[in-house]
């Protein structure tokens, strides 16, 4: 048996283990990471990045089938599309490949040994890896942990034929005349947005009492009100029972005890994801767990000496960019820098129609913990520049406290918006107050002056409402 011996072995080619091993690599770290599948990771290979380029496709497809039934206020007409979706894979698999090429590449440029093959811990400081060509040891004196997370199956839904999870959803070549997609979290509706603006019929089914209960009703509002105007059936407070009619249909309770039974050419579960927490020998290590999840510390250390762990295993948020700062931050913790966990806000992102925006603490939140805040929303129907973009739903809110106009949170719902994220995260990161977004100019006409004017609401004196 092979043995290799580094100074850092990192486990796992996700979005923190890639980024960990390439920054290691450019401060000068011996290292190797460790990968079963294509380097990339859940984001870029079944996630992220392919769900992203299916959103935009349906997008795409929607307008011009709109136009072509007249719907278009700008005047502009045009013959029924026809969707060659097989096409639209191939150009989806195609983006993934550039950048599993990306990864590879950029793992080689930061002098990164990739190895492919299934790591298992044989003890705090070694693993065995089983590759094509056999089976091989590697010793380190670091490990990192980053194996990420996988789509959570219900006990009575298992995957497999017509039930499938996000991962199968993304490999569709055919559109499935029925969806029925169980879980109206974000994933759920990304995805069944996807397949009703491509022609699907879509019926969302949530356990909850509205759809993304994880963001306050304010911001799910505009996006239940689009999911209405697409043809979306929402039934809110049902939950799925049973397969029934040999695996063609759903049973389903709805909210008022009403059984109901739905047909369905498939049926997506999107019901929350898990951490990876088997089949690398997790079990032979002493680690202290929090749930499911392997506890850590501010400099992402484990309960073991020299381990550290990443991303989704490490619980909420499960966000690709969380494990890339943690990533980056191990790597210099590795090579000897003083870093620690000490952001103030990791922004999420629900890419819905509209898309929803959050940073730091929502009003709810901020209440919650005793504190006395000054909220105001702006809308986009005062916004010109939302206006010239035919998508007048949404707001930008502003949560700071009422004693020193600290900002606290921000949030949006809105088209596009996501692209103003880094613009909320840095406001909250550089501990900016209501006066000094009040105070920059913003550019006209754009949606970021949704963000001026509602600083420039909680301190009295809006211009445009």
């Amino acid at each position: 048996m092979n043995e290799i011996t580094r100074k850092l072995l990192v486990i796992g080619a996700g979005p923190g283990g890639y980024t960990c091993a390439i920054r290691a690599g450019q401060l000068g770290i011996d290292t190797i990471i460790v990968e079963a599948d294509k380097p990339g990771g859940t984001c870029l290979n079944v996630g992220c990045i392919p769900s992203k380029a299916l959103i935009h496709a349906a997008g795409e497809y929607e307008t011009i089938a709109g136009a072509a039934e007249g719907r278009s206020a700008l005047g502009i007409t045009t013959a029924k599309p026809v969707l060659d979706f097989a096409k639209t894979i191939a150009w989806k698999d195609g983006i993934v490949r550039r950048l599993n090429g990306g990864v590879a590449g950029l793992l080689k440029k930061a002098g990164v040994k990739l190895i492919a093959g299934h790591a298992r811990f044989r003890d705090g400081k070694s693993v065995e890896v089983e590759t094509q060509s056999g089976a091989q040891t590697i010793r380190a004196q670091a490990v990192v942990i980053a194996t990420g997370s996988e789509p959570v199956a219900l006990p009575f839904l298992p995957f497999g034929g017509r039930v499938i999870s996000s991962t199968e959803a993304l490999a569709l070549t055919e559109i499935p005349k029925k969806l029925l997609v169980i879980g109206g979290g974000y994933i759920g509706l990304e995805l069944g947005t996807v397949f009703a603006k491509l022609g699907a019929a879509v019926t969302v089914v949530e356990a909850a009492p509205r759809i993304l209960p994880q963001y306050d009703a304010e911001l799910s509002a505009p996006v239940a009100k689009r999911l209405s105007v697409l043809g979306v059936t929402v039934l809110t407070g049902a939950k799925a029972k049973a397969l029934v009619a040999d695996g063609r249909a759903l049973a389903v309770e709805g909210g008022s005890g009403e059984q109901m039974t739905l047909d369905a050419d498939r049926i997506l579960v999107t019901v929350g994801r898990r951490p990876v927490t088997s089949g690398f020998g997790l079990e032979t290590l002493d680690l202290d767990m929090t749930g499911p999840f392997i506890r850590i510390d501010d400099r992402c250390r484990t309960s073991m000496h020299g381990i550290f762990a990443i991303g989704d295993i490490t619980g909420e948020p499960m966000l690709a960019h969380r494990a890339m700062a943690q990533g980056e931050m191990v790597a210099e913790i590795v090579a000897g820098q003083r870093r620690a966990w000490d952001c103030v806000s990791i922004p999420a992102i629900c890419f819905t129609d509209p898309e929803i925006v959050t940073v730091g603490m929502s009003p709810g939140e901020a209440n919650g913990m005793g504190i006395d805040v000054k909220t105001d929303l702006f809308p986009f129907k005062a916004n010109g520049r939302a206006l010239t973009l035919e998508r007048e739903d949404g707001f930008i809110r502003t949560v700071a406290r009422a004693d020193n106009h600290l900002l606290l949170g921000i949030q949006g719902v809105g088209a596009g918006i996501a692209e103003l994220s880094a613009a909320f995260s840095l406001a909250l990161e550089m501990g900016a107050r209501l006066e000094d977004i009040a105070g920059t100019i913003h550019a006209h006409p754009t949606q970021s002056e949704g963000f001026h004017e509602s600083a420039l609401k909680s301190l009295g004196h809006a211009i445009h409402i």
